[in-house]
């Protein structure tokens, strides 16, 4: 067995449009992170919300797919 590392493909360049719906995907990610690093900071300096003011997972779940099925179809 070989000690060295393997070769390291050549990276190929994007087209404009390509890295545009890469940097956007990105963005959206890092936004949705950034909002979960906020709810978790949330709890550690406050403690856990009352189970009173959440919401039932059933209604979470049926209004997330409403959203979902109001969409537009999109091409990852």
């Amino acid at each position: 067995m070989s000690q060295q590392p393997a070769p390291v493909p050549a990276r190929q360049p994007l087209d404009e449009h390509a890295a545009d719906s890469v940097r956007a995907y990105a963005a959206a990610e890092r936004a949705k992170t950034d909002v979960l690093a906020s709810v978790l900071e949330d709890i550690a300096a406050n403690g856990y919300p009352s189970p009173e003011s959440g919401m039932p997972w059933e209604t979470a779940r049926d209004a997330h797919l409403a959203r979902l099925a109001d969409e537009q179809p999109r091409v990852a």
